[in-house]
């Protein structure tokens, strides 16, 4: 007896953490306006949610399961958003302003393959560095241990735009350049003639 309650518990548990999972990631694909990855992955969470609250529903008197509905909820929760994490959908935009403009701060990021526009600025204390960096989140974190290496005093403001078209930098990512660039730093390469020149420090072109 002791034995159906644990099974029914830990079935009803990892029901509602997937349901939770697949339902945190659809309503992320839609924000992101992925609407038919959004679209396939709610058909597996209806089924799924139809079982789970079946079970619970069919065992009200039980009240293990209905705690473990909740707490399978709320681990779903957490899952789903890990899982958005690892995937790194999108992209991340990056405004960083240093208080030396004479750090050679966008050569730096444009040789390790980020879409840079810089511009200098005139802030409360001086002349600043003003840039605004482009990159797919999946080396949003790589981005910032690179500028605080650059200047740890940097101050960083990042948001996720909703909407990119047009630019050289986003035609390069498509292409996989911005990948090829990554693993060729992280093996020590020497970037191309090409990358060079696009890394002027006095180039400000836009993305």
């Amino acid at each position: 007896m002791f034995s159906n309650a644990f099974i029914m518990v830990a079935i009803i548990l990892v029901i509602n953490i997937v349901y939770v999972s697949l339902s945190t990631m659809r309503m992320i694909l839609t924000l992101k306006g992925r609407r038919y990855m959004a679209a396939f992955v709610s058909m597996f969470e209806i089924v799924i949610y139809v079982l789970g609250l079946g079970l619970v529903l069919d065992n009200l008197n039980e009240i293990q399961n209905i705690i473990a509905y909740a707490l399978g909820f709320g681990l779903g929760v957490i899952v789903g958003t890990k899982i958005e994490e690892k995937l790194a959908l999108g992209y991340i935009t990056v405004n960083v302003i240093s208080s030396d403009p004479n750090i050679d701060f966008t050569r730096q990021l444009r040789e390790k393959g980020y879409g840079v526009t810089s511009w200098f600025a005139y802030g409360m204390e001086g002349d600043r560095l003003v840039m605004q960096i482009l990159t797919p989140r999946k080396y949003e974190l790589k981005l910032y241990e690179t500028i605080k290496t650059i200047d740890p005093k940097a101050f960083i403001i990042s948001y996720e735009p909703k909407q990119i078209n047009g630019g050289f930098w986003v035609k390069q990512v498509r292409k996989g350049r911005l990948v090829n660039n990554h693993n060729k730093n992280s093996e020590g390469g020497t970037p191309s003639a090409a990358q060079q020149s696009i890394s002027k420090p006095e180039d400000n072109r836009k993305l």
